[in-house]
């Protein structure tokens, strides 16, 4: 199984970007799937996570009002909407979900980097 995460790029402060993470391999289902974000120095960060119905969310402070998770069950993704980005919101953007393969394991993807600046 792979976490396969896309989109992060140079944004300028205000911007908006969407972030996309697809699962692939021999997968019969997937249960919460989330966003974790790391800088340099710093321990990996939870911002948001998503069940699987979809139909509940949660967001850290840091993002909240101003990010939004959702995914595709049908396409094994899932997807960061960011709004008003900041400075500080530069990072690795790492996917996580709980994949059931023969078992329940926890998966990651291999990050993707996000940089705000002007």
């Amino acid at each position: 199984v792979q976490l396969v995460e896309s989109g992060g790029e140079l944004v300028q402060p205000g911007e908006s970007l969407r972030l996309s993470c697809v699962a692939s391999g021999t997968i019969f289902g997937i249960n919460n799937m989330g966003w974790y974000r790391q800088t340099p120095g710093k321990q990996r960060e939870w911002i948001a996570d998503i069940i699987t119905s979809g139909m509940r969310t949660n967001y850290s402070e840091a993002v909240k009002g101003r990010f939004t998770i959702s995914r595709d069950n049908s396409k094994n993704a899932v997807y960061l909407q960011m709004n008003s980005l900041k400075p500080e919101d530069t990072a690795v953007y790492y996917c996580n979900a709980r994949i059931l393969t023969t078992r329940w394991d926890e998966y990651w993807g291999q990050g993707t980097q996000v940089t705000v600046s002007s």
